[in-house]
């Protein structure tokens, strides 16, 4: 059967695509790829369609055996991977053969990597969706993270070619990330010396952040109210909770909230953003909708084209 055994599943090792959309209002969130740059261009590269299911690798260890020759893209971090005992450079393409052994052996640069197979793993979608949300057991893999016993089916497929892609399209997934910061309608309920504190602040990464957001460590940032009536919550918003600690909230947040939100880091932004490290530091800036709007239209027309 055509497909990749599952030798040893990692730590976090994920199907995900773009995501599950229109169930928030029963409490569902979008869930799916954390980086999508990585993941379009995982897909891009193989001639997928941009909605392919792919496995998101969070940390190194997980390893495969392809059971049928296929196709396979690398993109995002650089988890060491090797084919066969050989290191394979991500944002590129291989022609896998039946019986090698792929390793993610350990983390040099950023921290998901996405690995996509020609036509896409052949899954049952979950509410319209192949994503992972473990929280909320949804998923083409029963909702969970993959195990051992796992096999991941795919239709055979030769090929000789390869693909690499640009060095100047490759994200360098820096020390230091500058985010780019659309302010909230509830911008009012912070005062002019705590908004200034924000932008002129530096942070780190907590230990404490995963999928659902990005806890940040620095300066206190205090609103002028201590909560609000509990509301919907977009991408990129950054709630400022009771601790003063920015939170990003990003694919698997919680679908309502109340904390009030000094903003929203855009979309693309939060997609760098997924591969910070611990302690990695962060700085904001200020855009101005019709700036943010232009650079997402530009963004995704890239992988239209």
């Amino acid at each position: 059967m055509s497909g990749f055994e599952i030798i040893n599943p990692g730590i976090l090792t994920l199907v995900q695509d773009k995501g599950r959309f229109s169930y928030a209002h029963i409490g569902v969130t979008s869930s799916g790829c954390m980086d999508e740059y990585a993941y379009f261009w995982a897909n891009k590269l193989l001639g997928n369609a941009k909605d392919c299911n792919v496995l998101e690798i969070a940390f190194p260890s997980f390893s495969v055996k392809a059971c049928e020759d296929i196709s396979i893209s690398i993109t995002g971090a650089d988890l060491s991977l090797s084919i066969n005992g050989t290191y394979s450079k991500p944002w590129s393409t291989y022609n896998i053969k039946k019986g090698d052994i792929l390793k993610f052996c350990k983390s040099l640069k950023g921290v998901r990597a996405y690995l996509a197979v020609k036509g896409g793993f052949l899954l049952n979608k979950d509410f319209d969706s192949y994503s992972t949300t473990i929280k909320e057991g949804l998923g083409a893999i029963k909702g969970r993270a993959l195990i051992k016993s796992d096999f991941l089916p795919y239709t055979t497929y030769k090929h000789n070619h390869k693909k690499v892609l640009k060095e100047k399209y490759i994200p360098s997934y820096d020390k230091t990330l500058v985010l780019r910061v659309l302010l909230s309608y509830q911008e009012n309920e912070f005062e002019e010396k705590e908004k200034e504190k924000f932008f002129s602040s530096e942070f780190s990464v907590s230990p404490e952040s995963n999928r659902m957001g990005m806890k940040l460590n620095g300066e206190k940032i205090i609103p002028k109210i201590s909560g609000i009536i509990s509301e919907g919550i977009a991408f990129g918003s950054i709630q400022i909770p009771s601790s003063g600690q920015p939170i990003i909230l990003l694919k698997d947040r919680q679908t309502i909230g109340g904390y009030a939100k000094i903003g929203s880091v855009l979309a693309i932004d939060c997609f760098k953003l997924s591969q910070a490290k611990n302690n990695t530091k962060i700085r904001f800036e200020e855009i101005d909708i019709k700036s943010a709007q232009e650079k997402m239209k530009n963004f995704y027309l890239d992988f239209d084209n």
